[in-house]
């Protein structure tokens, strides 16, 4: 049989280095993909391992910014903050998300070259895994470094080079595609994985793309596509016929001490964790008990009237109303208030030293995310009592003592609620989709599941995509002794800055920048 080599490292220098730094990387980096085993190896460097969740959540309107004279931040932070294009590069910049979902990428295509090649039937559940892969990094790489899509817009807006094949040629050119162009491809991908899903065996499922994450998968795509009725096919394939006892055992992780529960938080053993990934990452230090970038933060001010400690309409807000309650910390240049969920890692290279590298696991599809995208999909779908149910559903497992909502109470907590101004602060902050929503009911039960949903997603950098799809405007802002002290610039709807700018390296060597 013909031997296949893959270059991975040459394939991610190609796409963000130089000509020579490709050369230099070449000879040391190859290896024979020539059995069913190593292909299933091969798929291990199909993740991506270093995560977008930095970036995006900084972006967000999940954190707000203390005065200049809190010295725990950074220029990256600093630069994500105020939506500047990232000069910075560390473990979480955009050069690095960049590079990992191509790499991740550049591996996935060799082992469908190489399923190809091989021709053995027992792949195809290798197959199915290597498809979801390339899918999920493009997704990825195309909602960061690109607008939202849309179906007025994304036929023009630019997306980023979908790459099918292993690269063979020394010196490439790509050229970035639309964003419509993307969303086709990562359909396709996901389609057909999904449809091969059933021959997959993993020794530890939570960490490949099983059934349930391949179907999480699906559903936050068809979400942000705006493709209600898939969403609702592929969450309820997810969530099976008792979501009960699919979403998070939050009781039980109320049980654990606090500085347990993150670690527990990312247990495969826990029914809704659907995949789980790892990432170098500073997350568990900057949404920690610690002073790292206590300065740009979800402080106590955002939390207690937007987030995690407002008075909801399942209860008002004290430590008794959550089971997993959102610690609060603060002192001198500390204001932080977390929810536990990215523990804080380290991976050591030389024990003695005392040297190694910062990492953190986090959740990347839950069954919790899928049961509220189903929610908004019923909302927008007009079926608000499936939407009620599935909400009921989430609080269950989130609210200690639970008691069922009914539409009637749910629309009377938003109906006359004030819209969102940066000095006087709500968590309803007014909606400028390019879908439409209905004035009234629907546009109330919108603003409830996006509101749970910003409590579910807390630092994971989801609510960066809700603002996107949602044309959510967000103002800067900053906050000394609990209150505003000062405004800042505001990102508007389709605002260029919404796509993150591509890497310098990656301009350089020819692709077109985001406009600004």
């Amino acid at each position: 049989m013909k031997n296949i080599k893959y270059i991975y490292i040459a394939i991610l220098s190609v796409l963000v280095t130089s000509c020579s730094s490709f050369l230099d990387t070449m000879p040391d980096n190859r290896a024979e993909i020539d059995s069913s085993d190593k292909v299933r190896k091969l798929l291990v460097s199909a993740y991506p391992t270093n995560g977008y969740i930095m970036t995006n959540e900084v972006s967000s309107d999940n954190v707000d910014t203390s005065g200049p004279e809190n010295p725990y931040t950074s220029k990256f932070v600093e630069q994500l903050y105020n939506w500047e294009d990232v000069t910075e590069s560390n473990n979480e910049s955009p050069t690095r998300i960049w590079g990992s979902c191509y790499l991740a990428i550049a591996s996935a295509n060799q082992a469908l070259a190489s399923i190809e090649e091989l021709g053995e039937e027992d792949l195809q559940g290798a197959r199915s895994e290597a498809l979801l892969c390339r899918a999920y990094s493009h997704f990825v790489l195309v909602n960061m470094f690109a607008q939202h899509f849309s179906e007025a817009n994304s036929s023009t807006d630019l997306g980023v080079y979908y790459m099918t094949a292993p690269e063979t040629t020394l010196n490439p050119k790509y050229q970035r595609q639309s964003v419509l162009s993307n969303y086709k491809d990562i359909e396709k991908d996901i389609l057909e994985g999904i449809s091969l899903i059933n021959q997959t065996k993993f020794d530890v499922p939570k960490y490949h793309f099983n059934d349930k994450a391949a179907y999480a998968f699906a559903t936050r795509f068809f979400l942000y596509k705006g493709d209600m009725d898939a969403v609702i096919k592929y969450a309820s394939l997810a969530l099976g016929s008792n979501p009960e006892t699919q979403t998070r055992d939050n009781k039980l992780l109320a049980t654990y001490p606090t500085d347990a529960i993150s670690k527990q938080f990312i247990s495969p053993s826990l029914k809704a964790n659907y995949l789980l990934m790892t990432a170098y990452s500073d997350l568990g230090l900057m949404f920690g008990p610690y002073y790292s970038n206590s300065k740009i933060n979800h402080k106590a001010i955002l939390a207690s009237t937007e987030t995690t400690m407002t008075n909801a309409p399942w209860g008002q807000y004290s430590r008794d109303l959550y089971y997993l309650f959102p610690r609060q910390y603060s002192g001198s240049n500390l204001d932080k208030v977390l929810s536990p969920k990215l523990p804080y890692l380290f991976e050591y290279t030389d024990a003695v030293a005392q040297t190694g590298y910062r990492r953190t696991v986090y959740a990347a599809f839950t069954a919790d995310e899928v049961l509220l995208s189903r929610a908004e999909a019923y909302v927008r779908k007009g079926n608000y009592d499936a939407a009620v149910s599935d909400l009921n559903v989430w609080l269950k497992a989130n609210v200690k003592n639970y008691t069922p909502m009914t539409e009637a109470t749910l629309l009377n907590w938003i109906k006359d609620m004030p819209y969102y101004t940066p000095i006087n602060p709500t968590p309803r902050k007014k909606l400028n989709p390019e879908f439409t929503v209905q004035e009234g009911k629907q546009e109330q039960l919108l603003q409830i599941i996006l509101y749970a949903r910003r409590i579910e997603t807390i630092h994971t950098g989801l609510r960066w995509m809700d603002i996107k799809r949602y044309g959510i405007e967000v103002t800067r802002r900053v906050i000394e002794s609990n209150r505003v002290v000062a405004l800042g610039s505001t990102l508007t709807v389709r605002d260029k800055r919404l796509a993150i700018q591509l890497p310098a390296e990656v301009i350089a060597a020819g692709l077109e920048a985001n406009p600004r």
